[in-house]
């Protein structure tokens, strides 16, 4: 069994500032520093330090070869990050206040033209049984879906950023939805800060074959099936230091578990051990744990 991430590769800006930066305002920067990130990469690198088979597939501009043999130092196969010729990598400018919090522009590039001919190409090396990871930022997600589920893969999907048309994708393909709470009230098609609880049940409703998991930061975590029901897990204390990649970092180390049929429970919690050491430390991939780690944390 292994796992196929299709996902996005970026480069992060992250500026450090005391405040986020409103409307109409203009904050002195402290710092800023580059780092390889994307949702996607992130997510391969925490399953692959998670001690998961990961094959990682899409694009990067013409130039950031490195960042092709920074995922392959990670334990990541490589074989489908393909170069663009056309289009420069996708990047991200990230502010990061004093408390940890940030705020994030993404810029798509070559994430955004990924060849329909490559579905094929990656896909014929899937077998049944096999992980299909996805998120929001590559192009042809709604193809992907039919794709993967027509290869008897099995498929976690992350709907981040959270856009309008994520509700015409064929989100009955979905095995696991990892969703924090802005996403989970946006596929439920309700507003923010519903009751939990109901929100929770609603959307097993609407997918009652899937899996449910909403992230809650500082709160932790939930998760609802048809087999388990609604499963709570809470967050570990640690110092904030940045919260970038805290959500992949979870995504990675939850489906890890899950693809090697942990409980629920457990999964959850190794899951917010690995997030609670990501936003102790700077940086997007930098800041993901081993598995080591994650094990020695609050031991």
């Amino acid at each position: 069994m292994k796992v196929i991430n299709f996902g996005s590769l970026n480069l992060d800006y992250v500026y450090q500032v005391k405040t986020l930066a409103q409307p109409g305002e203009t904050v002195p920067c402290d710092t800023m520093t580059r780092f390889p990130g994307g949702k996607g990469a992130n997510q391969s690198v925490a399953l692959a330090r998670a001690g998961i088979q990961v094959w990682h597939a899409g694009m990067l501009g013409a130039g950031d070869e490195w960042m092709r043999s920074l995922l392959q130092e990670a334990g990541i196969d490589i074989r489908f990050v393909r170069l663009s010729e056309t289009w420069p990598s996708g990047h991200a400018i990230i502010q990061v206040d004093a408390r940890g919090m940030n705020s994030i522009i993404v810029y798509g590039g070559a994430n955004q033209h990924i060849p329909h001919s490559f579905i094929a190409q990656v896909l014929d090396e899937a077998q049944e049984g096999d992980w299909l990871v996805l998120q929001n930022e590559i192009n042809l997600t709604p193809e992907l879906l039919k794709a993967g589920k027509a290869a008897g893969m099995k498929i976690c999907f992350n709907p981040a950023p959270f856009t309008a048309d994520v509700l015409d994708f064929p989100l009955d393909c979905v095995d696991v939805f990892i969703l924090n709470e802005i996403e989970a009230a946006g596929l439920a098609r309700r507003p923010v800060g519903m009751d939990l609880d109901d929100l929770a049940e609603e959307l097993q409703a609407a997918f009652p074959e899937s899996m449910i998991c909403i992230t809650l930061g500082a709160d932790g975590a939930v998760c609802r099936s048809p087999e388990t029901g609604l499963v709570r897990q809470s967050a570990f204390a640690t110092r904030v230091v940045d919260t970038t990649a805290a959500g992949d970092t979870f995504t990675g180390y939850f489906l890890a578990e899950i693809a090697r049929r942990a409980p629920v429970q457990a999964a959850l919690e190794i899951a917010c051990k690995a997030a609670a050491v990501t936003i102790s430390r700077h940086g997007a991939i930098p800041s993901i744990p081993t598995r080591q780690e994650v094990n020695d944390f609050m031991t």
